[in-house]
């Protein structure tokens, strides 16, 4: 158990005094980034989606 709470006092300590972190400026942009992303991505994956069922479900109704 001494182990776990010395990972997690070591991983607090990382965070406060090595990790640089982005300005909130950039966050904000970065986090809109990311989201244009998700919902482009969402919608290439939803077409591909669509087209792939409309063709399986062509290809079963030619072979009934």
């Amino acid at each position: 158990m001494a182990g776990i709470v010395t990972y997690v006092k070591e991983s607090f300590d990382e965070l406060k005094n090595n990790v640089s972190w982005p300005s909130w400026a950039e966050a904000q942009s970065l986090t809109v980034l990311v989201a244009v992303f998700s919902i482009i991505f969402s919608l290439a994956i939803w077409g591909v989606d669509t087209v792939f069922s409309k063709v399986i479900t062509a290809y079963f109704d030619l072979i009934k």
